[in-house]
C-alpha cells in the first residue's frame, strides 16, 4: 500500500483539536472521513501534531496508507473537494514505508501572533490574540531566551499521557513586530500540551511588566504547572512547519 505524506492547512476555530474524537468535529476526524468516501474503506491519519481546539495549521503534516494505488496529482483536488472550505489539501507525494507523520519528525514550529493595538480587528479576530497594551519586545526576548534548549517544561504544558516526560528541546525563539502584529516563533522537538500557549501567555505579562524577564526562568525551574498560569488563547496559533 502506497504511504503518502501530506502538508495541511487548516483555520481549527470550528474544530475541537486535531485528534479524532467521537461526536465533536475534529481536523483528523474530518480528514478520515474525506479519505473514506475517496477510498470506500477506512484510512488511519497520522498528525505531525495534535493541535488543541481552536489552533489552526499552514504546515501539519499528514501521512496514511492508501489502499489501493491513486494518481498522485488527483490527491490534492480530490480530498479538497470532500473537505469543508476551512480544511486544505496544499501537498501530496508518496514516501518510504518507514515515514510515519509524527515519529518520523525531528521539530516542529509553532507560530503565534499578537495583534498589538488600541483598536480590535474584525477580519483577524479569529487569528490573533488582541492585546491593547504597549508590548515591551525586549524584555520578551530576554525572558524568552532562557528557554531555548533542553529543559523540564512541566511549567508550561502536560503531557499527552499520564506520567509522560516533561522534557522537551526548544532549539530556537524568535520574537518581532511587524506592524501592529507581534509575532513570536517556537522551534522544539515536540510541545507539551498547551506549552506554546503557555509561553506566550507568560511572555506577554512580561511585555505588559506585570512580571520580570528573571521570573521566566524562575517559573520554568519550578517544574510545576501553576507556576505559568497565563495562557494564551488559541486562536492567535498556528503550527506552521515540521521537519524530518
Amino acid at each position: 500500500m502506497p504511504n503518502i505524506k501530506a502538508i495541511v492547512e487548516y483555520d481549527g476555530t470550528d474544530f475541537c483539536g486535531f485528534q479524532k474524537q467521537p461526536v465533536v468535529p475534529t481536523i483528523q476526524g474530518e480528514l478520515e472521513r474525506a479519505l473514506r468516501t475517496l477510498f470506500r474503506q477506512d484510512v488511519k491519519v497520522i498528525g505531525a501534531g495534535r493541535t488543541d481546539a481552536g489552533v489552526h495549521a499552514t504546515g501539519q503534516v499528514i501521512s496514511f496508507q492508501a489502499p489501493e494505488a491513486f494518481p498522485l496529482d488527483r490527491i490534492c483536488p480530490a480530498m479538497n473537494g470532500r473537505l469543508p472550505l476551512s480544511i486544505r489539501i496544499k501537498d501530496a507525494r508518496e514516501v518510504p514505508e518507514t515515514f510515519h507523520a509524527r515519529y518520523s519528525a525531528k521539530s516542529r514550529t509553532y507560530t503565534y501572533i499578537v495583534l498589538n493595538r488600541s483598536t480590535p480587528t474584525a477580519l483577524l479576530a479569529r487569528y490573533t490574540w488582541h492585546v491593547t497594551q504597549p508590548l515591551d519586545l525586549e524584555a520578551m526576548r530576554s525572558g524568552g531566551a532562557g528557554l531555548i534548549g533542553r529543559h523540564n517544561f512541566a511549567s508550561f504544558g502536560m503531557p499527552e499521557r499520564e506520567g509522560g516526560s516533561t522534557i522537551r528541546r526548544v532549539i530556537e525563539f524568535r520574537l518581532g513586530r511587524r506592524k501592529d502584529a507581534v509575532v513570536f516563533a517556537i522551534k522544539a522537538d515536540a510541545f507539551l500540551s498547551g506549552m506554546a500557549r503557555a509561553i506566550v501567555g507568560t511572555l506577554v505579562e512580561v511585555g505588559q511588566g506585570k512580571r520580570s524577564p528573571e521570573e521566566v526562568a524562575a517559573i520554568l525551574a519550578a517544574c510545576d504547572r501553576q507556576a505559568a498560569k497565563a495562557s494564551a488563547p488559541p486562536r492567535g496559533l498556528f503550527l506552521t512547519g515540521v521537519e524530518y
